[in-house]
């Protein structure tokens, strides 16, 4: 059966097109760089501050408590695919390489505005 029509063979048609919420977006893509920022307009007229590219993190220290921002040197691998390792995206669940050592992305840059890592024991 052909993909997209009725067993008589007339097509489905949507009703509607998309509304403005439903559109996407264009894919956002965090790398290592020199820090940049973009604000988009979100619903309810709120804004959101996004990271484009960066060289820095809020890196949490677990023996002290205390947060440093460090340098980014290197992204050494991600979880969800290898190859953004080598592209140095930065995504969350990324292990990098920062000045005080390893560290392990929490949150999420594509939709905050910063990094937040902490420092695993190696």
């Amino acid at each position: 059966m052909n993909y997209g029509r009725k067993i008589t063979g007339g097509k489905y048609r949507k009703q509607s097109k998309k509304k403005f919420y439903e559109k996407h977006s264009q894919e956002r893509i965090v790398a290592l760089g020199e820090t940049k920022r973009k604000t988009f307009r979100v619903r309810g007229n709120n804004k959101k501050t996004i990271l484009l590219s960066s060289n820095t993190a809020n890196v949490l220290s677990p023996e002290n408590k205390k947060v440093q921002k460090a340098e980014i040197k290197n992204v050494i691998e991600t979880p969800q695919n290898r190859f953004l390792a080598r592209q140095n995206r930065l995504l969350k669940g990324a292990i990098i390489e920062t000045s005080p050592g390893k560290a392990r992305i929490t949150n999420r840059p594509t939709q905050e505005g910063q990094i937040y890592a902490v420092l695993i024991k190696e």
